[in-house]
């Protein structure tokens, strides 16, 4: 532990940020004190992610300040891949921090690597013949070796299995420094940390103790503030009668003239505006036959590293099945989802479709699949360029992109927020067959 004379704390103060007309945060703030693991929650484009960009100086608030302490190291979980030598382990050990005894601490990279599930093995692999998966994790122990100060970790647990993830629980109830993390898992939030704060109607809220207990001072606070206005409109109704009745007669005039005065220095409380949840349904096409595709033999491998992914594979899908696709990272769950799909193309076997299926696809990519320079509303216009204006702003609308917040560029999107985009996009045309990954981030 840091002694008290090296006493340091993050703080936010007065925050305010818009993008346009949609506020997200309106004289926010909050500390973190040391040794603190603080998990952030708050429904996705409320402020999460922005949060994290502005402690790492990657956006700036449009008013208020966010103070760091001189010489303080933060590391984040980077969502963009990227690496610059030929091993996983040399790529691993670019983030250690330098040793002035010139020590070699390779260990500490090799054992945060086998915590994520790699394999002595796979130390010498090339970072780019990685699945996507423990490309991730590469990512993830990259930031965990780099030992910093405060640790950002947004979704963290994603492409994890439950070895990986038991670790990586136990690695950071350890952590002795500070930590924020974003994660749609709550149990493993709850596991990790000893703070919660809510990002809720452009405030922060913090309290001690898991998720559940802010969600409920939340949901107690916004009950006792309805019954309080309802309670007020009665009695300033009663006040306004008085006054009504009573105006003409003089014998009153005292009377009147005090409750006119109570009325107006008595402030009103405004109803809470609806915070709107996700609501969408597919939209179903037409399907006569009884098998929408056909998998025969199916056989892959990449021909970077000749492993065999897949060996064989038969199988169909009938009308109304519900097939669930698992097995560990970089064994083929994704290869195989974009075989299916056509993504990818077959080297032995076939995937035959019917000619009536129509697929929407949720690929683990998804973000790579949106332009960022293009808005909202022109994703969804460029998959239906024969539909109007008016109803890409519906599924915008759908889509919780209400109003000129369909102008938003995909650039400054959170990652649940581009999501919410591609299944938008998803939405526009009629499937009869949805395949992909679990879209967790929404």
């Amino acid at each position: 532990m840091r002694s008290l004379s090296n006493y340091k704390m993050v703080q936010a103060n007065n925050l305010d940020k818009c993008y346009g007309r949609q506020v997200i945060f309106d004289k926010a703030g909050f500390t973190l004190n040391p040794g603190e693991r603080l998990g952030l929650v708050g429904r996705n484009g409320h402020g999460k992610t922005t949060l994290f960009k502005m402690i790492l100086g990657q956006e700036h608030s449009d008013a208020g300040s966010i103070s760091i302490p001189n010489g303080y190291k933060i590391g984040h979980l980077s969502q963009h891949l990227s690496f610059s030598v030929d091993t996983v382990l040399k790529e691993a050990c670019l983030s250690l921090r330098n040793n002035e005894d010139g020590i070699d601490e390779t260990y500490k990279a090799e054992t945060i690597l086998m915590g994520l599930g790699f394999t002595v093995e796979d130390f010498g692999l090339n970072p780019l013949d990685l699945s996507g998966g423990y490309q991730v994790r590469l990512n993830l122990a990259k930031v965990l070796v780099s030992d910093p100060d405060l640790l950002l970790l947004d979704e963290p647990t994603n492409y994890l299995d439950i070895i990986s993830l038991r670790w990586l629980t136990q690695f950071l109830r350890n952590w002795k420094k500070e930590l924020i993390i974003i994660t749609h898992d709550r149990d493993f939030m709850d596991g990790v940390t000893t703070h919660t704060m809510a990002i809720h109607r452009y405030r922060m809220r913090k309290e001690a103790g898991p998720t559940d207990k802010v969600y409920q001072q939340l949901l107690l606070e916004e009950e006792i503030h309805e019954k309080t206005r309802l309670n007020d409109d009665k009695k300033r109704k009663e006040i306004e009668e008085f006054i009504n009745r009573f105006r003409a007669k003089a014998t009153k005039a005292r009377a009147v003239q005090s409750r006119v005065k109570a009325l107006q220095k008595k402030e009103r409380l405004e109803k809470l505006t609806e915070i709107r949840d996700l609501d969408f349904a597919f939209k179903s096409a037409s399907f006569t036959g009884k098998q929408l595709m056909e998998v025969n033999d199916l056989s892959f491998s990449f021909d970077n590293d000749g492993v065999t992914l897949i060996d064989g594979l038969s199988f169909t899908v009938g009308k109304k099945d519900r097939i669930a696709i698992i097995g560990k990272n970089g064994k083929g769950k994704t290869t195989l989802l974009n075989l299916l799909a056509k993504e990818l193309k077959t080297k032995t076997g076939a995937v035959s479709h019917h000619d009536q299926l129509q697929m929407a696809y949720f690929g683990q990519t998804n973000i790579n699949r949106l332009n960022p320079h293009k808005t909202i509303e022109e994703e969804i216009m460029d998959v239906h360029p024969e539909g109007n204006r008016g109803a890409a702003r519906r599924i915008c609308g759908i889509m919780m992109f209400p109003g000129d917040n369909a102008l938003k560029k995909i650039s400054v999107l959170s990652g649940g927020e581009k999501s919410r985009v591609l299944l938008g996009k998803l939405l526009v045309s009629p499937s009869n067959m949805l395949a992909g990954h679990s879209p967790d981030s929404l």
